[in-house]
């Protein structure tokens, strides 16, 4: 309010001469006194709601005395905000994935990523939040029991729990959120050729058992934890655990059908459509916030603000890092390497998004960018089918940035050498499962769809449907199948992520 009125003080009193013009600015002054008057009192209001919440709050017997209750509250409500934000991350990986894959397979891949979220939850509810956090432990594994009994204990809901941070049932849902994106990963580097059940068996004991043993080496304070491994939010635990795996399904599936040719011949298979593609990879880019902006586990306004600030710049600096790295591929730009390089930005500075500058933000996006390009391009080579390029962005990427939390942090206690164990750690323990899980696939229910089903695209052949009903000149038009359409055409450019 005091800013409006002085914002009017010194026309009035310059122009006192023309007692009209005296009369409008009354009227102005008056109005904008009353206007910021209305604002103050809405910040008056919102100021006293905040403070009666926390007022509320009898169950807040707090441990530490330096932390209030309206302190707790905005930790708590915070956390939640960003739980929300890591799901939308889910609609987007949906998006992005059906945008680069092909359109006869559009229901597949939407079935999958929707049974994630689903059976990834529960499967955490069930066991995979105590595996992950079991308390005292070896160190290697450890298990607090099944389900979230520990919810209704004295003090659980209180500061106490977490040093005023969020309360139990706010760490498990955030938690929980985290888990399904590991086996998402997983969906596109195996999309258009995995059977549908096969897939559902893999993805229920790679959340429930994999994702969350790895995880409590380090977060559940394991023996990782103990040697001074450090991944903040997940660029190791969570996108190179899910890149391991999706590597070791892209290998032992084999590449799609007519994808690679005689002589080295590389064979684009392009994706249905780049508008979906593009939609996906900025909603995964505003789910970041949330993946790294909750990590903080607070709402510590000095290095929240922070984390959100190198997550940003280290996206955009990933998506130019792509283009820039291109350019010596191809004379034309391509949108999918762009996308894929925003993405590779976000995963690279994930590990380090609390402990790097700005400038060391971008350097990280940058190289991760440009790193994404020729790790597609030479995965494509060594004739490794990744339909959206998921292996390289969050393995390749991922490991690049757990790496130079070791080469730029601005805490000296964090090391190469012991970043270079972690990742070895996670690499070889997730191989070793991943394999095991598939080859038991394999060998009990098959992996594979038939020859027949994936020409005709796994959406009739699981579902029986197709994801577009589209009729042209009074003739139904669906998704063709695979060779039978000039369609199957793409520029140099997207051989690289098959859009």
């Amino acid at each position: 309010m005091a800013r409006s009125v002085a914002r009017n003080e010194a026309p009035l009193k310059a122009q006192t001469r023309d007692d009209g013009l005296v009369n409008q600015l009354d009227h102005q002054l008056v109005y904008h006194i009353e206007y910021g008057e209305r604002k103050e009192m809405k910040r008056i209001t919102l100021a006293l709601g905040v403070a009666a919440t926390a007022a509320l709050l009898p169950s807040v017997a707090l441990a530490d005395e330096t932390v209030s209750a309206g302190t707790f509250v905005a930790n708590n409500v915070w956390m939640m905000v960003c739980t929300g934000l890591v799901f939308i991350m889910h609609l987007g990986f949906a998006m992005l994935e059906t945008g680069l894959a092909r359109a006869k397979n559009t229901t597949n891949i939407l079935f999958k990523n929707v049974f994630i979220v689903c059976a990834g939850l529960i499967t955490y509810y069930i066991m995979g939040f105590n595996l992950m956090y079991p308390g005292e432990f070896n160190g290697f594994l450890g298990f607090a029991g099944f389900g979230l009994g520990a919810g209704f204990d004295a003090g659980s809901q209180t500061a106490g729990y977490a040093d005023g941070g969020y309360t139990y049932w706010t760490d498990f849902i955030f938690q929980a959120m985290f888990a399904a994106t590991a086996a998402t990963i997983v969906s596109g580097a195996v999309a258009e050729r995995i059977k549908l059940p096969s897939f559902m068996v893999f993805s229920v004991f790679f959340v429930g058992l994999v994702y969350t043993i790895a995880g409590s080496w380090k977060w559940g304070g394991g023996f990782l934890d103990s040697l001074g491994f450090y991944d903040f939010a997940g660029s190791t635990l969570v996108h190179s655990v899910g890149g391991w795996a999706a590597l070791v399904g892209a290998i032992i599936l084999g590449p799609r059908l007519g994808k690679y040719g005689k002589d080295d011949r590389i064979n684009p298979l392009p994706g249905s459509s780049l508008p979906s593609a593009t939609m996906g990879a900025f909603l995964l880019w505003l789910g970041w916030f949330g993946f790294n902006g909750g990590s903080v586990l607070s709402a510590n306004p000095e290095l929240t603000s922070l984390v959100l600030v190198t997550t940003c710049l280290a996206a955009a600096a990933g998506g130019l890092g792509a283009m820039l790295a291109y350019a010596f591929v191809s004379s034309k730009p391509d949108l999918s390497m762009a996308l894929n390089g925003i993405l590779a930005g976000l995963v690279g500075i994930t590990a380090g998004a609390d402990v790097m500058t700005p400038n060391t933000a971008v350097l990280i996006g940058l190289v991760a960018g440009g790193i994404v390009v020729f790790s597609v391009m030479a995965f494509d080579k060594i004739k490794i089918d990744d339909p959206v390029g998921a292996i390289s962005v969050h393995l390749v990427c991922g490991i690049w940035g757990t790496l130079a939390v070791g080469l730029f942090s601005t805490n000296p206690e964090h090391v190469f050498l012991t970043q270079l164990a972690g990742v070895a750690c996670y690499g070889i323990f997730t191989v070793i499962c991943a394999t095991g899980l598939f080859m038991a696939i394999k060998a009990t229910m098959g992996l594979r769809v038939s020859e027949e089903e994936e020409i005709e695209g796994l959406d009739l052949g699981e579902h029986g449907m197709h994801a577009w009903d589209v009729h042209v000149g009074g003739n139904q038009f669906d998704a063709p199948s695979y060779g039978t359409s000039a369609k199957e055409h793409v520029s140099a450019g997207t051989l690289a992520t098959e859009s």
